[in-house]
């Protein structure tokens, strides 16, 4: 009796460790409905590419508004022949953890705003340290600009790390990114984007998330056959492009809608 008892305890015990308390769901604000894709003819812009997939069905040129995502790995960027490419946005990276600085944030940040580019940042995260610490560094150098775009946290592993490798479960990671969003909101006063890759999304289950909006990865094809039906705001389709006043490979994102959607999204986040 002794030994089934101990027997018991132990089974209780190793289902205890395995049981997903993620208590957050009772927060979650309502799932977003996803943008109307454009129809009809669409005038978008074409950009080159090094390393072009061979899109087939729904394709990036279905979508008019394109924009990039930067960083100190883009050196010193040309912003006019950036815009007179017809890049309507541009993602900065900000922070990284709770100590580092992309070195070219300054620059771009002020950069980008003289060139009438919508613009906002984001902050690569950190498992090695709080959510509370990063999003407080993030706060701390990302001006508060009512005009901005919403911040966005990119979320994905990052194998390469030389100093952080922890990977934790699905129900912490997505704990710690409302945490981290949480404490944005409260300050920029617009809901995080939250940026991700395919294999990132399905490890931690992201669909839990669909009250924010996502910006996702999706280089060999559309994110409705990548990601399935959740919806999304932006797609990032390539990491090799080339655009006008970028040297090297870029970065190219769409919108999700038409023009007259993309003006509408401007103002309902009080982007100018």
């Amino acid at each position: 009796m002794k030994r089934l008892a101990a027997g018991l305890l132990t089974l209780l015990l190793t289902g205890c460790t395995t049981v997903d308390y993620d208590f957050s769901n009772a927060k979650r604000p309502a799932a977003l409905q996803q943008i109307a894709a454009p129809t009809g003819n669409v005038n978008a812009p074409r950009f080159d590419d090094r390393k072009p997939h061979d899109w087939t069905g729904k394709s990036p040129w279905r979508y008019p508004v394109h924009g990039t995502d930067i960083s100190k790995y883009q050196s010193t960027i040309d912003w006019a022949a950036v815009r007179a490419s017809r890049i309507s946005f541009v993602f900065i990276k900000a922070t990284e953890g709770a100590d580092r600085v992309d070195d070219k944030l300054a620059d771009n940040w002020q950069a980008a705003r003289a060139a009438g580019i919508p613009r906002g940042a984001y902050h690569f995260y950190y498992f090695c340290r709080t959510a509370e610490e990063q999003a407080r560094w993030f706060i701390r150098n990302v001006p508060n600009d009512p005009g901005a775009m919403p911040p966005v946290l990119d979320m994905e592993w990052n194998a390469a790390s030389p100093t952080c490798k922890l990977r934790p479960n699905a129900a912490v990671v997505r704990s710690e990114m409302r945490t981290f969003m949480d404490m944005l909101e409260r300050h920029y006063g617009k809901r995080p984007i939250i940026y991700t890759t395919v294999d990132f999304f399905d490890d931690n289950d992201l669909r839990q998330l669909a009250g924010y909006p996502f910006w996702l990865r999706s280089v060999a094809g559309h994110p409705d056959e990548k990601y399935g039906p959740h919806p999304w705001t932006f797609w990032q389709y390539t990491g090799t492009g080339s655009i006008p006043g970028i040297r090297g490979d870029a970065d190219i994102n769409v919108f999700a809608g038409n023009e007259t959607a993309w003006k509408q999204w401007l103002v309902r986040n009080k982007v100018r």
